[in-house]
């Protein structure tokens, strides 16, 4: 009983875990950091290849993982990946990470509704999918953890991000209202929202020419962070029950500025867009 307190009380710590987006970028970072916390874990991607990468590396480490391939858009493919992670742990799934996301930027008048749709598909509708399918299991085991990656954009709301902005903020909204929702069922939540992290969700995204090679220059030298440091302190702060973890200076600035001043905060922001123009 005392053991199963401890390992209740730290749920990244023996953790058997679903990680999807894990072939690359934090999901990897991750996967990488369960098993240095002897965990297990299903490493779920788009791209079967990469995941399998994400486990190679795991078994290097001495600890067990395993690729599933995953579209996190898809209710039915998420279904059968909670299905399909007890039968491969051997054991009722105690952590998922929704980390799955894409990329997309430009001027709202030139995005598509095709390009809504793909972004909604992964970026939020992955999220529901992952806590849709995962939650009742957890009841049912009277405990469980969620780490849900958004992003500093859920709260920035940057000039031409419109549609990633939407769905980034829509996956924060969803884990403050599972924060307070489940936390009479022992299910700890924590939704992680950084600013740059060197990743591949630019290159692998839709993002305008003019726009990814600035990124590009940014990540290399501003991202003030690794998606190693990231998963470490996100799992941290999982661990102490925290609901928020902004990982970066910046991230907690553009946070304080717009929860002191809503309104001055967007005036800031459409006058520095225009400037910047």
């Amino acid at each position: 009983m005392n053991f199963l307190k401890r390992r209740s009380a730290r749920p990244s710590h023996n953790a058997q875990a679903v990680v999807t987006g894990a072939g690359s970028g934090i999901g990897r970072s991750f996967a990488l950091e369960l098993a240095r916390r002897h965990g297990a874990v299903v490493c779920a991607d788009v791209n079967l290849e990469a995941a399998r990468e994400t486990v190679a590396l795991i078994e290097q480490a001495g600890a067990r993982g395993y690729a599933v391939a995953c579209d996190v858009g898809d209710a039915g493919a998420v279904r059968q990946l909670a299905e399909q992670a007890e039968a491969l742990l051997g054991h009722p799934v105690t952590l998922v990470i929704n980390n799955a996301g894409v990329g997309l930027g430009g001027k709202f008048d030139e995005l598509s509704l095709d390009d809504w749709q793909w972004c909604m598909h992964v970026n939020l509708w992955g999220v529901i999918h992952g806590c849709h399918y995962f939650v009742p299991g957890f009841k049912r085991q009277g405990r469980g953890a969620i780490i849900n990656v958004a992003s500093a954009a859920s709260y920035t709301a940057a000039p031409e991000m419109s549609a990633y902005n939407v769905t980034k903020a829509g996956v924060r909204a969803l884990s403050e209202t599972l924060f307070a929702e489940l936390k009479k069922d022992n299910i700890r939540v924590n939704v992680l929202c950084p600013t740059l992290v060197p990743t591949n969700i630019i290159k692998n995204g839709r993002i305008p020419g003019r726009y990814s090679r600035l990124a590009d220059h940014a990540l290399m030298n501003y991202a003030m962070t690794t998606s190693d440091d990231v998963a470490k302190l996100t799992l941290d702060r999982l661990d102490k029950g925290h609901l928020y973890t902004t990982p970066q200076v910046d991230a907690k600035l553009f946070w304080l500025m717009k929860r002191a001043s809503p309104s001055l905060y967007a005036s800031f922001l459409g006058f520095s867009y225009r400037f910047l123009k």
